[in-house]
């Protein structure tokens, strides 16, 4: 499968199918990112499922308030670093699953372009070089600005969700090490 000239390997075809289904309309442009981490899924998961913390691993935000209760429904007050063309984000938490590692979140207000944003992240366990990994999967569909074209708004999603994969496996990784995970045996 090739979604917006990525190819997915069978595994990751899958688990797009099944757990990243958007409605995008024709003003939209959606997409979908894998990456690799060197770290067992519950230590991923850990950070990824922080809806009143993302400042753990995104780069770009700097300060997060949640406003009552950590629940579906709950929104949380972002803010951005400087550097980008935002200051804050208004964002729901929509779907926040524990057992299928699944965690759906939309973007409700802001002084920023992103109009209709919503986000599917799911985090799925592998074995990496014997030992576990995982495997996370971010899909988002978003409306394209008045003035941008749909490759312009891909470009500047994607390259964001690419910054925080990295940084979530930078930081996964890191306790990781600490946690010193013992190898997978092969039977």
């Amino acid at each position: 499968m090739t979604v917006n000239g990525n190819a997915f390997s069978k595994m990751e075809d899958d688990y797009i199918r099944r757990h990243h289904k958007h409605d995008v309309k024709d003003h939209q442009c959606s997409s979908s990112l894998v990456k690799h981490i060197k770290a067992p899924v519950h230590l991923v998961w850990s950070l990824v499922r922080r809806f009143d913390q993302p400042q753990r691993y995104k780069p770009f935000v700097s300060r997060c308030i949640v406003q009552g209760d950590l629940q579906i429904g709950s929104l949380r007050e972002v803010n951005v670093k400087s550097g980008l063309p935002a200051t804050t984000s208004t964002e729901r938490l929509e779907l926040l699953d524990d057992e299928e590692h699944i965690f759906r979140m939309t973007i409700v207000g802001g002084d920023h372009r992103l109009k209709n944003y919503s986000s599917i992240i799911t985090v799925h366990p592998e074995v990496i070089d014997g030992r576990p990994g995982t495997m996370v999967i971010e899909s988002f569909v978003v409306d394209v600005p008045e003035g941008n074209t749909k490759d312009e708004t891909l470009y500047f999603v994607e390259a964001l969700i690419k910054c925080n994969l990295k940084s979530l496996a930078n930081v996964s990784e890191h306790l990781a090490v600490q946690d010193r995970t013992e190898p997978i045996d092969r039977i």
